[in-house]
């Protein structure tokens, strides 16, 4: 795992979890994952619907990335930038209060 992580707001052993201010919940009419609150709903793309599906708290980072690698994997997509993209939208997740980590 080549990201990064220093002086970063979430480090690979920390444990991520959807914020409770926010619902997260599959939509099938919608074909989506959404993130629904107060002011309105998030429609997710499927990338960032698997990410924020394995949220709950239980799994670190690190065991995030490791799954989701298997799941994004392709012969045509490197590992590590995988890797990266995801820990970006972590921190996009932290940033925007989707996400906190678990105490």
């Amino acid at each position: 795992m080549n990201v990064n992580v220093d002086n970063a707001p979430i480090k690979l052993s920390d444990r991520p979890v959807i914020n409770p201010l926010y619902l997260f919940r599959w939509e099938e009419q919608e074909k989506a994952f959404l993130l629904l609150y107060p002011e309105g709903i998030i429609k997710l793309n499927d990338s960032a619907g698997q990410i924020l599906n394995l949220c709950g708290g239980e799994k670190t980072l690190e065991e995030i990335l490791i799954e989701l690698k298997q799941i994004f994997s392709t012969e045509d997509i490197d590992s590590e930038d995988i890797d990266e993209d995801i820990y970006k939208f972590m921190e996009v997740a932290i940033a925007k209060g989707w996400v906190r980590i678990k105490a």
